[in-house]
């Protein structure tokens, strides 16, 4: 056993000035100012490298061959060991321990791990907001985020033809993307009308650098003759062994089939959701954000939540894109090192970054009002997804069981719902149906008045373990004492 594992189990605390959970670009920007300062900085990330979904290293065999698709973000990781940060990959932060100071983590290995820090940064990004549909189970249908990684990571196509399908900006680069591997795009069904001309989308010229990016995508996809069908969502997708067409519908009428378009892959995803699980756990306030109906960790604007110890950026703090990430990552290292007194922040380094906040989060504002709002799509979606449609995966259970499930509880209660039906309580934890099953119940119960003086559940609360754990892990961890009763 290594000293480090051995300080790591049975009960011994690591202690670390700051520990930062998830390695993509907020927790990055944050580790490498913060270690800048000479403060002791840990950063664990679950996967085998750092970088997160926008950062992810492409594989060995990729980079010799096709280049790093994003060298700035193998910059950053190099800046952040330079600076001495420890940087433990492949581990799993899992919980919080009964003091509700200290992380549960589990290494490669799956051997437990504790650690302390008077500030915690939570940087964990976010999940790809999913609804399902008939045929969203057969091969080949998948989400866009998934199919940007292969193409990133390990230049792999999805497939030959494929649709990409749900809301959001991010549909577009993932569209690029593959047609630069060859990949026919038979079409982008967009469920709003973000790109039809607008005074709402006057405000984009306020910020041309955005506005720079968006146009390298739209003149893309006209050179590769990419229709985009506004209004539109997925109705179904069928096939035998993969699915080989897709049916669309119109987004205010989803039961009423527009068009069927051959295909070998469909992607569908309408945006991200920040991933509050850990926040939750530690005991920040969090809000429903009523546009998305997401739970939305509450933060001043350096990020600090309502634990004073806790601070939550990127992502997990509100969807906003990479440049906003980083931003906020930049902004909790600032309040960090006032607070700690070592090394004091330069005014303009302080002012540029806090300016460069607030820009992003004005146009992070502005792409959110051009988009439907997720919950107000869901509204409608729910209502019409059919009765036989497979809702939950990972325990097997359909929309007709959630609707009845619900409707005939005292007050139509998510998580009520979710201990009958076991909807959501599979490996994913709700993280792939919990959108959905939300939108069922409040389709059959629909949500209370504003001056009924109740607040509705909208998402699912958040369980010890987060992730999935080995039964030995949990055992190793409780120590010598529980083995030997085991034995």
């Amino acid at each position: 056993m290594t000293a480090e594992r051995s300080a790591a189990t049975y009960g011994e605390v690591v202690e670390r000035d700051v520990v930062i959970v998830g390695g993509g670009p907020a927790g990055l920007s944050a580790a490498a100012r913060l270690a800048s300062a000479g403060l002791a900085v840990t950063i664990l990330d679950e996967q085998p490298e750092l970088g997160g979904q926008y950062y992810r290293r492409p594989a060995p065999a990729v980079a010799r061959h096709w280049g790093d698709h994003r060298p700035e973000g193998g910059r950053l990781i190099a800046q952040v060991r330079a600076a001495g940060v420890e940087c433990r990959t492949g581990h799993l932060v899992w919980g919080v321990d009964d003091d509700g100071r200290t992380l549960l983590a589990s290494d490669d290995a799956e051997h437990p791990v504790r650690l302390r820090a008077r500030h915690l940064v939570l940087a964990t990004g976010a999940f790809e907001r999913v609804f399902p549909f008939p045929g969203w189970q057969l091969p080949g249908v998948t989400t866009p985020g998934f199919a940007q990684h292969l193409a990133a990571s390990d230049h792999t196509t999805i497939g030959d033809r494929v649709i990409l399908a749900g809301s959001g900006p991010f549909l577009l680069p993932v569209a690029c993307s593959l047609i630069e591997l060859g990949v026919r795009v038979a079409g982008i069904a967009e469920a709003g009308r973000p790109y039809r001309p607008s005074l709402r989308a006057l405000g984009t010229l306020g910020h041309p650098a955005r506005l720079r990016e968006l146009a390298s995508y739209a003149a893309r996809l006209a050179r590769a003759r990419v229709p985009i069908w506004q209004e539109t969502v997925v109705l179904r997708a069928d096939g035998r062994d993969r699915v080989s067409s897709v049916t669309l519908a119109a987004a205010a009428r989803p039961t009423r089939p527009v068009r069927t378009v051959e295909v070998d892959a469909l992607c569908v995803g309408y945006g991200f959701r920040p991933q509050t699980d850990l926040a939750r756990m530690l005991g920040c306030e969090v809000r429903i954000d009523v546009a998305s109906g997401d739970a939305v960790p509450v933060t001043d604007a350096a990020g600090r939540a309502s634990r004073a110890d806790v601070y939550v950026v990127g992502e997990a703090a509100g969807i906003g894109g990479v440049h906003a990430a980083k931003a906020r990552g930049l902004a909790a290292a600032h309040d960090i090192l006032a607070r700690e007194a070592r090394v004091a922040v330069p005014v303009s380094e302080a002012r540029r970054v806090a300016s460069a906040r607030r820009r992003l989060e004005r146009f992070t504002a502005l792409t959110d009002s051009l988009y439907p709002g997720p919950a107000a799509l869901l509204a409608t979606l729910a209502p019409a997804l059919p009765a036989d449609t497979m809702v939950c995966r990972c325990e097997a259970v359909r929309a007709e069981e959630i609707r009845t499930t619900a409707a005939g509880s005292a007050d139509g209660d998510l998580n009520a719902t979710k201990a009958w039906t076991r909807a959501g309580m599979g490996p994913c934890q709700g993280r792939e149906c919990g959108f959905a099953v939300a939108g069922l119940v409040r389709s059959v119960m629909p949500r209370r008045g504003a001056g009924d003086g109740e607040s509705r559940v909208e998402v699912f609360p958040s369980r010890l373990p987060v992730r999935p754990v080995p039964l030995a892990t949990l055992l190793e961890l409780a120590g010598p004492e529980s083995q030997k009763g085991d034995a």
